[in-house]
């Protein structure tokens, strides 16, 4: 492992409790090339082959992290086929965004695809802010330590204590804020993880179900409870767009890819600083009092919490 890997790139907390590596998928949303182009680039610097999807795109198999797909992010564009609807895709290349999706791999190597988007960018890639319509995201996948209320619940509570001030450094395009995928927590489920004892997972996922039902938050922890408690989420939600896997959902960042001054590291930095919060105990208190007294303040705004925040954790 790389001096970089094992400061800047992995988490405070970098195994399993089963003393696996923690594993990462990647999301990157972006326009401006084809589905082709990005194949030829991920195949130049990772190697593997060129396959079709099942529907649309193309899956780039036996890379050096594993499979990568990438196709435009549309169910209703996948069932194209005449050459009108031809057009409506070359059409919509211009709003949809092109995905391109890795398989899990160890998080220590989130560099390497950092090469993949300084490509794309030569290529002429186009993030976030190429467009007032153009709400395009980078989601990370990280792997838990482990299925448990021990290890879940700290990180949850850090991210939704610290997500104003997270907010307020991300910097989060007003196309993205405008579209309801990256909302912020409602301040009832804050309030419960700074207040709650919770005694067990069914506890804390029934909270989150009742105060916080949707995916569409920074942090999306569908996935994760959907993999401890199936039956529990179905109850609740639409399962057809829930995959349970043991990953948190983090997508909350921007996708700027054509800035010289943006990469995926810069992003997955905000994410191990919340797992650190998360493992510093006396520091997620102080935060869950912090959280309670302003809550109290007949006076404070929501601005006053991003301050005060970022004064106890630090800067993101």
């Amino acid at each position: 492992m790389t001096d970089k890997a094992q400061g800047t790139i992995a988490l405070p907390n970098p195994k399993t409790t089963d003393g696996d590596t923690r594993q990462l998928g990647v999301e990157i949303e972006f326009g401006g090339l084809k589905e082709e182009a990005v194949a030829e680039i991920v195949i130049d610097c990772f190697g593997g082959k060129t396959v079709p999807r099942d529907d649309k795109g193309l899956i780039i198999e036996d890379t050096e992290i594993g499979d990568i797909e990438v196709y435009l992010d549309s169910q209703y564009l996948h069932q194209a086929e005449s050459s009108f609807d031809q057009k409506l895709l070359d059409i919509a290349r211009k709003f949809v965004p092109l995905e391109l999706v890795t398989s899990p791999f160890p998080h220590t190597a989130l560099d390497k695809l950092d090469v993949v988007v300084d490509r794309l960018k030569q290529a002429g890639a186009v993030g976030t802010d190429g467009g007032l319509l153009l709400g395009y995201g980078v989601h990370f996948n990280p792997e838990v330590e482990a299925l448990t209320l021990e290890k879940i619940l700290p990180v949850l509570t850090a991210y939704a204590l610290c997500e104003d001030a997270l907010r307020d450094a991300a910097d989060i395009d007003l196309s993205r804020r405008a579209l309801p995928f990256v909302d912020p927590y409602p301040r009832a489920l804050v309030d419960a993880l700074a207040e709650r004892d919770f005694g067990s997972m069914e506890e804390l996922i029934d909270c989150y179900l009742e105060l916080a039902p949707s995916r569409n938050y920074g942090l999306d922890m569908m996935c994760i409870f959907a993999m401890i408690d199936k039956d529990r989420v179905a109850a609740k939600m639409d399962m057809a767009t829930i995959s349970a896997r043991p990953t948190y959902h983090f997508r909350l960042p921007d996708c700027r890819i054509d800035q010289d001054d943006w990469s995926l590291e810069l992003e997955w930095q905000r994410w191990i600083k919340i797992e650190k919060v998360a493992h510093d105990a006396d520091l997620l208190e102080d935060l869950k009092e912090a959280w309670k007294e302003h809550r109290a303040s007949l006076t404070s705004i929501r601005s006053d919490w991003r301050k005060e925040s970022s004064k106890l954790a630090g800067d993101f």
